[in-house]
């Protein structure tokens, strides 16, 4: 079973860097990925952050269309509850237009930030619909089907894209993978949020045993993981040491993952509930070519996927960031196209 190989890009704002050299990155890093021949390149959504520049994938993702012709890009995703499922897929219909066939709506249901910016977000809004109405009602305007017994019947979510953005769902638990099988949809699981690997094992089989094809195509599960490829492993080492992931478990039974410690306390300042913050080492898939490469045939085995979504959004120098995904590329340009193999191999002399 061959292995593809994506990229989900956080934008993150190095130390001593702008918001705009962040995003120039992001634009340098998706077009490096399609030199290379990655499958797919997403961005992220984030809110109310000094540590991220990328606010509103929908912009983000027009630009990178732009800026280059063949990798699929998307979002990774669309913070879904936040908004309108009509407004939503006119967004994405706009760039399905622009590039048929290019792009992917991938639809998450995390805060993408702190208390403060989901009252913002939610401004107004007196509805309370699930994720799973929602991610219903975005198919049904994505591909402007919209059934005769819809309150909103007749309605079109225009432009009509020839080939409307494909609809995956993000999560890092079981209800998600629930909701990803019932709505016959493709399944990510980020396991660089959620790290614990018997979840992640019960998510995938939920997913399979659950899912209810409806577009002639069986379940797609694909996993979302940290990786960093060096060329030592102590250097691999040396550099996932200082990455650690931050969780908030607030009263109500909610747990979150944010960035930071001083993040963790400001958003339980914020929820007004009584909470607790912990740390833990991440779980990173980390080391050379060859020790990386071994470590993904397994994962690959246990999860059964096919694809890998790879972040390296927490290394700290730019330049490590772009090494990485040319070794990680490296290590695979066996199983890839001859010009694909060219390709990572003049981009991989440029950084010896």
């Amino acid at each position: 079973m061959a292995i593809r190989l994506s990229i989900l890009d956080q934008t993150p704002i190095l130390p001593e860097e702008t918001p705009t050299q962040a995003l120039r990155h992001t634009i340098e890093l998706a077009r490096l990925a399609e030199r290379l021949g990655y499958y797919r390149f997403w961005v992220s959504e984030h809110h109310d952050s000094d540590r991220v520049a990328g606010t509103s994938p929908e912009v983000l993702i027009s630009h990178l269309l732009a800026k280059t012709e063949r990798i699929r890009i998307g979002a990774g995703g669309v913070m879904l509850q936040h908004y309108s499922p009509y407004k939503v897929a006119e967004n994405f219909n706009v760039l399905a237009s622009l590039a048929p066939g290019r792009v992917d709506l991938g639809v998450g249901r995390a805060p993408g930030g702190l208390p403060r910016s989901t009252r913002a977000l939610q401004q107004g809004v007196t509805e309370a619909a699930t994720l799973a109405e929602k991610l219903t009602e975005l198919q049904h305007f994505v591909t402007n089907q919209v059934p005769e017994e819809h309150p909103l019947a007749g309605i079109v979510a225009g432009p009509i894209a020839p080939q409307p953005a494909d609809i995956y769902v993000l999560g890092t638990s079981i209800s998600s993978a629930e909701i990803a099988a019932e709505s016959g949809l493709p399944y990510v699981f980020a396991l660089f949020i959620n790290s614990d690997e018997q979840t992640a094992r019960e998510a995938f089989k939920t997913y399979a045993d659950r899912f209810r094809p409806k577009r002639g195509h069986g379940p797609q599960p694909i996993l979302a993981l940290s990786v960093i490829v060096a060329d030592s492993e102590e250097e691999a080492r040396e550099l996932a040491q200082e990455y650690k992931l931050v969780k908030i478990k607030l009263a109500g039974g909610r747990t979150l993952t944010v960035g930071t410690i001083a993040q963790a306390e400001e958003y339980g300042r914020q929820s007004n509930e009584e909470y607790t913050v912990e740390t833990q080492l991440a779980q990173i898939v980390k080391g050379t070519k060859d020790s990386v490469r071994a470590r993904l045939l397994e994962l690959q085995s246990a999860y059964g996927v096919e694809e890998f979504i790879v972040v390296s959004t927490n290394l700290k120098k730019f330049e490590q960031r772009k090494r990485s995904y040319v070794l990680l590329k490296e290590a695979f340009a066996g199983e890839t196209a001859a010009t694909e193999h060219s390709a990572a191999g003049r981009e991989l002399e440029q950084f010896h």
